[in-house]
C-alpha cells in the first residue's frame, strides 16, 4: 500500500509543481488553490509512505516521478521545448526509480 500512496503523491507533486508555475507568484486565484490542496495531499502521501519506506529510497521515487511527470506536461503543452535528448534523460529518471523500487 505504501508503494501506491508513493506513486499517487509523486503525481500530486508534478500537480503542485505546475500549478505553482500556473498560479504566477500567488496571483491567480485556482492555480493557488491547486498547488495548496496538491501540495498538501503529496506530502501527506510522502509521510504515509515513510512510515515503512527507507527515507532515500522513498523520497528518491517521489521526487523523479514528479519531475519526470512535470517535464512531460511542461512539454506536451508547449511550455517547454521537445528535445530526444530531454526525453532519453526523463527516461533514465523513470528507469533509476524503476530500479529503487526492484531493488527494495
Amino acid at each position: 500500500m505504501s508503494w501506491i500512496v508513493l506513486i499517487i503523491s509523486g503525481v500530486l507533486e508534478a500537480v503542485w509543481a505546475t500549478a505553482l508555475s500556473r498560479s504566477e507568484g500567488f496571483s491567480r486565484l485556482w492555480p493557488s488553490v491547486i498547488f495548496g490542496v496538491a501540495l498538501i495531499a503529496s506530502m501527506g502521501g510522502l509521510a504515509y509512505a515513510l512510515r515503512t519506506l527507507p527515507v532515500g529510497t522513498a523520497y528518491a521515487v517521489w521526487v523523479g516521478i514528479g519531475a519526470a511527470l512535470t517535464v512531460i506536461y511542461a512539454m506536451a503543452t508547449g511550455a517547454e521545448s521537445f528535445s530526444v535528448v530531454k526525453v532519453l534523460l526523463i527516461l533514465g529518471i523513470v528507469a533509476c526509480v524503476g530500479g529503487l523500487k526492484l531493488a527494495h
